[in-house]
């Protein structure tokens, strides 16, 4: 596999474990909401996440397909670009639905 697509894949991966090193034992919606450093840090690496799949996606010499990579980019730029559109719940739903999914996917990637 090429070096920046496997640094890229590194990078998705070492931003979902961060994520949820972030997070306490048992995490919960309302805990979430209200602390700010956490909220924060997670959109972070929400973003990083993004933009490495887009990186991937856009790669000229790139055969691997990544499930709801348009959804990833558009998520990313949202956070970047739209920030005060982007709702808690979004983030939450992401974070417990979305990401052990795409952990799954980039592991059988690599």
């Amino acid at each position: 596999m090429d070096n920046k697509i496997n640094a890229w894949l590194e990078d998705i991966l070492r931003s979902i474990d961060e994520i949820f090193d972030f997070l306490p034992q048992n995490p919960n919606f309302l805990e979430f909401q209200k602390d700010i450093k956490t909220k924060k840090a997670v959109e972070r690496n929400i973003e990083i996440i993004g933009e490495a799949v887009n990186r991937i996606t856009n790669y000229k010499s790139t055969t691997i397909e990544i499930q709801n990579a348009r959804q990833i980019v558009g998520t990313r730029n949202r956070i970047a670009h739209e920030y005060d559109n982007i709702s808690d719940e979004v983030i939450w739903t992401i974070i417990v639905r979305e990401l052990p999914k795409l952990k799954e996917e980039i592991l059988g990637i690599k």
